[in-house]
């Protein structure tokens, strides 16, 4: 199987303007990445290694293999070092708003740094490209431009939030009322 690119071409817009206090939010959603230990299993976890390896170096050492101490706590130390970037990866946010007008998707990375999209609502459709597939994507497209969302879930995940963005696209369009058409222009 041929795994699916993610190709992102919606540009980034660092100076768009805070939403209204009086816009109606037909979703609000924060998407962040699962992460299956809490900080205090992760705490006894470590403990636990801690002191096997210990031991199991204790023991070693007095059967004359000294330096095999150190191995050990080089073990606790990488599976230390693993879980913490696990858990600095999970800083990762995805914010979702919609409103009548405007689709607007913050993305907080580890580091800190914000990156703001906006779409429009009116012209953006929510497609799933894959779908069943584990490495299904949910991309919102607009005026030949695309944006991934939700790209570290689990692919269950991805699906329902597009069902997500796709039902408040839809009651945010019905708000909106009915469209007028565009006049295709034309001399008098």
């Amino acid at each position: 199987m041929e795994r699916r690119r993610i190709y992102e071409t919606w540009p980034a817009d660092p100076s768009a303007p805070p939403l209204a206090e009086d816009e109606a939010l037909y979703m609000d959603a924060q998407v962040q990445p699962n992460r299956s230990l809490p900080n205090p299993g992760f705490i006894a976890l470590m403990i636990a290694m801690g002191v096997i390896s210990f031991s199991a170096g204790i023991g070693f050492m007095l059967m004359g293999a000294w330096p095999v101490l150190g191995f050990f706590g080089l073990d606790v130390f990488l599976i230390w070092l693993g879980f913490k970037m696990s858990y600095r990866d999970g800083r990762r946010m995805e914010t979702i708003k919609i409103t009548r007008r405007e689709i607007r998707i913050t993305r907080r990375y580890p580091t800190g740094h914000l990156t703001q999209f906006i779409l429009p609502s009116a012209w953006t459709r929510v497609s799933v490209e894959g779908e069943g597939e584990p490495d299904v994507q949910a991309r919102l497209s607009a005026m030949g431009k695309s944006l991934i969302i939700g790209s570290w879930l689990s692919p269950k995940e991805r699906e329902s939030l597009a069902d997500a963005v796709r039902n408040a696209l839809e009651d945010a369009r019905r708000a909106r009322g009915p469209q007028l058409a565009q006049e295709s222009g034309g001399g008098a």
